[in-house]
């Protein structure tokens, strides 16, 4: 949650201040996928956060005066393509990328060193590396709301409460027989 706020907060100072307040200029790469087969989620996410900079921009004349800017790139949801993508827009606009979103696991593994290099900040919202919710070992990506580890506590707790509950820090023995989880089979069933 600190850390989400911290991000926010980050690309709020991000619009306002350094070159962007001389610009008057805050440029957003909208490295998204409009098309292939995760189209449905990249292309309402992408869209979205396009319509929601105009909105900002008409509406608010931009954050605290300075206007967003961004441009598409297409990642297809394929790595080498949010890898060119990042490279194409990290030093456009008067700003260069505020924060790269790159919406995929893959993309975000394939940015880690390079976005950390060039300290620009990665958004990582559901997914992407676990462990990058400690930002003393990386600094610059913001991994917000959940991770794929919070997502599977979540849903362990829910099996766990529908089985009957778990004691407060003791495993409940009586129900890993029903999932499967006994003496080494790890199979699920």
């Amino acid at each position: 949650m600190k850390r989400t706020s911290l991000a926010v907060a980050a690309l709020a100072l991000a619009a306002a201040a350094g070159p962007a307040a001389a610009q008057n200029e805050q440029f957003v790469p909208a490295n998204f996928y409009w098309v292939g087969p995760y189209a449905p989620g990249g292309s309402g996410f992408g869209g979205g956060m396009i319509d929601y900079f105009a909105m900002l921009n008409e509406r608010d004349h931009g954050i605290n005066g300075v206007k967003l800017t961004w441009e598409k790139c297409e990642t297809e949801y394929r790595n080498d393509r949010g890898v060119e993508c990042y490279e194409r827009s990290k030093n456009k606009g008067p700003t260069g990328a505020s924060v790269i979103h790159p919406l995929s696991t893959g993309i975000t593994y394939s940015l880690i060193e390079k976005a950390t290099a060039d300290k620009i900040p990665v958004i990582s919202l559901g997914y992407g590396r676990t462990d990058a919710a400690d930002g003393r070992v990386f600094p610059y990506i913001f991994p917000l709301i959940t991770t794929y580890w919070s997502q599977n506590t979540a849903k362990i707790k829910f099996i766990g409460m529908k089985e009957g509950g778990q004691a407060a820090g003791q495993e409940d023995r009586q129900h890993l027989p029903r999932l499967g989880l006994r003496q080494g089979n790890h199979s699920g069933a």
